[in-house]
């Protein structure tokens, strides 16, 4: 069996048993440490790691197919899963503090409670840290945390990196949709970190690798906005098996004999599949340039923050025309389609992914100067 075979085989058992115990991430509201080994084993969080400290030098098109494929499983396993790309932000740190991030191998797993960003109290050497901090994803199962403590160069957040031991999770994710993300409060109390494990979210990289010049914000904004396309791609599926089914209660035709039927699925289909096509282009474009020495000019991040929102509402939409054709079947609790509708949502509801984004891309499109942290 060759390598790739190999990797296809791990990846298939992983995705089937993620799509066994999803129930049991959502009744959890985390993603269990288990499950984030699995991940690890799958290559997602040494993807981006320093080549220098054993990464893979993973595409972004490869990264993002990959959280695609496991969100396509389960959302919010793809969600936790899309923060392996974190290494990109941690790049900002000193290369001295990576080799200790890295000591024990390349696959370390970080979550963040950024914001409220909550400013530190600055003494020798380093910073007294206290706060409160939300939105923590992953935070249960991650090796390091991040905590935003105040601004950074250019206004960007200035990030402490904690061990698990020096920080409190307040456990309230009571949430409507991804809930097996664990997307925890955050709490540290009078913790002492020290300047060297300190960095500014999107500052310059100590590490000179390729990756490092993809735009972080953006790409921040595409992990994320690529699980609507795992998602909905999982929504469409299951409605197609479902037309193929028993007629209706009511003595209707089967779902795949009514011509409203077959024109929104290929409707949505098509829409789909406009969005990832051009959400792929958008990332390819801006690699191949890094990778000719271009670097990745300000209009290419602004496509790919573009299409990162597109994706994400596209994804929506498609999840929302499956609901809708799925008649009353959905309505049930445990119905798949139940899970990918309110999972689809929240991912819309991200700041990186709102409707504002549409405004910065306007801008850009007009050579109006964007709102702030756009670009």
């Amino acid at each position: 069996m060759t390598v790739e075979m190999q990797s296809q085989s791990l990846l298939n058992r992983v995705l089937a048993e993620i799509r066994t115990r999803r129930d049991e991430f959502e009744a959890k509201r985390h993603v269990p440490r288990d499950m984030v080994e699995q991940l690890k084993q799958l290559g997602v969080y040494r993807a981006h790691t320093p080549r220098c400290f054993g990464g893979d030098a993973l595409s972004p098109s490869e990264f993002l197919k990959l959280i695609e494929s496991i969100s396509e499983a389960d959302g919010s396993t793809g969600w936790v899963a899309s923060f392996g790309s974190a290494a990109l932000y941690l790049a900002a740190l000193p290369r001295e503090t990576l080799a200790q991030v890295y000591v024990n191998g390349p696959d370390v797993a970080f979550a963040g409670g950024l914001f409220p960003v909550q400013p530190a109290e600055k003494i020798k050497g380093g910073w007294r840290v206290n706060g409160l901090w939300k939105f923590a994803s992953g935070c249960m199962g991650a090796d390091i945390l991040g905590v935003g403590i105040g601004a950074g160069e250019g206004g960007k957040p200035l990030t402490a990196v904690l061990r698990p031991e020096d920080v409190d999770i307040v456990e309230n994710w009571e949430v409507i949709g991804m809930r097996g993300t664990g997307s925890h409060d955050l709490r540290v109390k009078d913790a002492f970190v020290s300047d060297e494990w300190t960095f500014v979210r999107g500052g310059v990289p100590s590490i000179e690798e390729p990756i490092y010049q993809y735009p972080s914000i953006a790409y921040a904004a595409q992990v994320l906005a690529v699980v609507n396309l795992g998602i909905a791609r999982a929504a469409l599926d299951e409605v197609s098996q479902m037309a193929g089914g028993r007629s209706s209660i009511t003595g209707a035709p089967k779902m795949a004999e009514r011509a409203y039927v077959r024109i929104s699925l290929a409707k949505a289909e098509a829409s789909l599949r406009s969005a990832r096509s051009f959400f792929y282009e958008a990332t390819d474009s801006a690699w191949e340039s890094i990778l000719k020495g271009d670097g990745v000019s300000d209009d290419q991040t602004s496509i790919l923050r573009l299409a990162a929102t597109q994706a994400a509402r596209e994804g929506a939409r498609a999840v929302q025309s499956a609901y809708l054709l799925a008649g009353t079947a959905a309505i049930y609790d445990g119905h798949p389609l139940q899970r990918h509708l309110r999972d689809a949502m929240v991912v819309t509801q991200h700041a990186f992914l709102n409707e504002s984004m549409y405004d910065g891309a306007g801008s850009v499109f007009l050579g109006v100067s964007p709102m702030r942290g756009y670009i």
